[in-house]
């Protein structure tokens, strides 16, 4: 994804470190006692698993491993799934065939919610501080399984939960072979599904865009894109934050999923771990160091835990 400052310029992300609000606090922990506790320690085990297979870089053997065994995954705990196949064309101007994966749960039901990740991993490690390894792929275990981590994970429980909403669990591919001076390089499997939706007249709810949710450091602040188009239901999401990782101030403006599903008409928002750093994410952001290493089962709880919170709310 392509970051920019709140003013649109290059740079890093905006706004200072926050904590959540007191009552979006309180809110959270009345919320919980009606939805099912997360299991963060599931989800890590999912994030591994996908980086069992090396990096999923687009057109490679461990990217087509993954995308059967994601499908695998999500066909277990999804009412239907399908994988949706388009042609897209690089910054460099490589033809690529990407694979978006859909789980869907109530298919018959009216309210529906989409959630998002993205499954892929970037072919170079461009912001390593060793320029030799600029050429590697990235492992992208925050960078891309974190969050798809969490969606099989909320896949299994609802499952075995129950849920009377619709849920819509789209893993997108491609968004990380973007050029950072050309905006619409990245996230090419998001712009694909927003021209091509897999439903006609698809219309949830809103959607959510989970992101490098994994770190043991991650600060969740209010994205610049999520706050224009869908501030409302920031908000709302805020209010069933699930710890403390999730911040009352404001971050930078990311070219992520999001920003094209809200540009097709469906309000999205983009959950992101952004820092105040000169790439405006967390260290190893592009780079080797993106390995389960730094991935917490504890992060991933919580972003999960939001997420069944928001869910039960929205039952109500």
């Amino acid at each position: 994804m392509l970051v920019l400052n709140a003013c649109g310029g290059n740079g890093s992300t905006a706004g200072a470190s926050g904590t959540a609000a007191g009552g979006e606090t309180e809110a959270a922990a009345e919320q919980a006692k009606a939805a099912p506790q997360f299991d963060g320690d599931s989800a890590w085990a999912l994030a591994q698993q996908q980086c069992s297979y090396g990096p999923r870089v687009p057109g490679t053997t461990a990217h087509s491993q993954c995308a059967d065994w994601l499908t695998r995954t999500l066909q277990a705990s999804c009412d239907t799934v399908m994988v949706q196949t388009g042609n897209v064309t690089t910054a460099q101007g490589k033809p690529l065939t990407i694979k978006n994966i859909i789980g869907s749960i109530n298919t018959a039901a009216d309210q529906r919610l989409l959630l998002l990740a993205h499954w892929d991993t970037r072919p170079w490690a461009d912001n390593d501080p060793d320029a030799s390894r600029h050429g590697q792929p990235v492992m992208g275990a925050n960078d891309g399984a974190s969050g798809v981590a969490v969606l099989l994970q909320l896949a299994r429980q609802l499952k075995a939960s129950g849920t009377k909403l619709g849920i819509d669990i789209l893993l997108v591919d491609a968004e990380d072979m973007g050029d950072h001076d050309h905006e619409d390089s990245w996230a090419l499997g998001a712009q694909y599904w927003a021209a091509h939706p897999h439903v006609a007249g698809y219309k949830p709810l809103f959607g959510i865009l989970l992101d490098m949710v994994g770190a043991p450091d991650a600060t969740f602040r209010r994205e610049y894109y999520s706050m224009q188009y869908a501030s409302g239901f920031v908000d709302e999401v805020w209010r069933h934050a699930a710890g403390s990782h999730f911040t009352s101030a404001q971050g930078g403006a990311v070219t992520d999923d999001h920003v094209f599903v809200n540009r097709m008409g469906i309000p999205c928002i983009d959950i992101i771990d952004l820092r105040d750093s000169e790439s405006g994410f967390f260290a190893g952001w592009h780079t080797t160091a993106d390995t389960m290493d730094g991935i917490s089962a504890a992060t991933l709880g919580e972003v999960g835990q939001t997420l069944l919170n928001v869910i039960a709310d929205l039952e109500q």
